[in-house]
């Protein structure tokens, strides 16, 4: 296998890579390239396997009735977005993502499908931490929430973004959801204190692991469920 990198930016949080993978001059499967994003040195995701994206918004838009407002905490490579949008029930879609850098390589095409994604109408991109967002919301309702910021509660992208996963965030996005609205978390690996967290804020909370094969390893990613009665 061989690497390129496409791009790189570093902030206060660290650096950001997008990089190639391709099949290397001995390797006889060929393939495609595949696009990788990396965040301090550790994987995030890649364009060849995003089944638990398109997964993770299915859990939610199945489960509400009228999903016209959707908050999408993380841009990632665009794949949880682009479900959303692909259901013509939702109206608006707002997409809290921290790193700009991210936001701009969608925009100029780094991330070649970044530029008709987001040139959707519908959907409006926020730079900012998904927990100033949700503190200062006021008065704005969604009817679902995806939270997709880190590999789950136990492979934090960054360390503080660790409180997102605790009972008063989650409240208060709770408060942001209307009635029977539902938030989804992403997790790489079985979360029972986020699903003990979730218990105490949500009338309805569901787990179910989801199997994926990720660079010919075969991996169990998990989806967190609450629904607000």
């Amino acid at each position: 296998m061989e690497y390129a990198e496409v791009a790189r930016s570093a902030s206060e949080r660290g650096e950001l890579v997008l990089r190639e993978r391709r099949p290397g001059p001995d390797d006889p499967s060929g393939g495609p390239t595949v696009l990788e994003l990396r965040a301090n040195g550790v994987f995030v995701m890649d364009t060849a396997e995003h089944a638990s994206e398109k997964a993770m918004a299915d859990a939610a838009l199945d489960t509400v009735e009228h999903p016209s407002r959707v908050l999408v905490a993380g841009l990632g490579l665009g794949f949880t977005l682009d479900r959303v949008l692909g259901d013509r029930r939702v109206e608006h879609v707002d997409v809290v993502e921290i790193e700009q850098a991210l936001v701009d390589w969608m925009r100029d095409g780094t991330i070649p499908h970044g530029r008709q994604l987001l040139a959707d109408t519908r959907a409006r991109v926020v730079v900012a931490d998904i927990a100033t967002v949700v503190a200062e919301a006021g008065d704005t309702s969604y009817d679902v929430v995806l939270l997709d910021v880190d590999n789950g509660p136990g492979y934090l992208v960054h360390k503080t973004n660790a409180s997102i996963y605790d009972a008063p965030f989650l409240t208060d996005v709770r408060r942001l959801l209307a009635p029977g609205g539902a938030l989804v978390v992403w997790s790489a690996a079985p979360a029972p204190a986020l699903a003990e967290a979730l218990r105490t804020v949500f009338e309805n909370v569901d787990e179910h692991g989801h199997e994926v094969r990720l660079q010919d390893r075969e991996e169990q990613y998990w989806l967190y469920a609450a629904r607000r009665g």
